[in-house]
């Protein structure tokens, strides 16, 4: 998958997330189905801390002077969400409560800073010929940890989506 078609998916994916958020109350944000589920705001936060946290191994792989040699990885099992996936502790949400447009903003901010980086590069097909270790996936090419974003988020709109219908 190239690039521009990532970012097509990336945006897609971002606009569909926006639009749920708009369509809840303030009250809703910050409700928890129970104390050992994420709320709507902390779903949020996981994906901006993830897509901040991704910002700084592409840039740590895009040092890289050497090609990598692995495969691509089948990544669409993160859309399964009947498989349970343990964030890493880095990218866990806070129990802060925040208002709707502190949520917007870190999704905002979290996606410049990603737009950012990929805008800067001059030579996209880097992405396909360099690598990071990735904490959970381990080997990944770059390319792969900027797919995995989108579907990560496709992932959790999933999850808000199951988090409003107990609303």
């Amino acid at each position: 998958m190239e690039l521009q078609e990532i970012n097509q998916k990336l945006k897609e994916t971002r606009d569909e997330l926006l639009g749920i958020l708009n369509g809840l109350r303030e009250d809703q944000f910050n409700k928890r189905k129970d104390p050992y589920s994420w709320s709507v705001s902390q779903v949020c936060q996981h994906i901006s801390k993830t897509e901040e946290l991704y910002v700084v191994a592409i840039k740590r792989g895009l040092m890289s002077k050497e090609d990598s040699f692995i495969k691509n990885k089948a990544l669409e099992f993160l859309l399964n969400r009947s498989k349970k996936l343990e964030a890493p502790d880095i990218v866990k949400p806070t129990d802060e409560i925040l208002k709707y447009q502190e949520i917007i903003d870190k999704l905002n901010d979290s996606r410049e800073k990603l737009n950012d980086l990929l805008n800067t590069i001059e030579d996209p097909s880097l992405l396909s010929r360099r690598h990071f270790i990735h904490p959970v996936f381990k080997e990944m090419l770059l390319i792969e940890w900027v797919r995995s974003l989108y579907l990560h988020e496709q992932r959790h709109i999933k999850q808000i989506n199951e988090i409003k219908d107990g609303f």
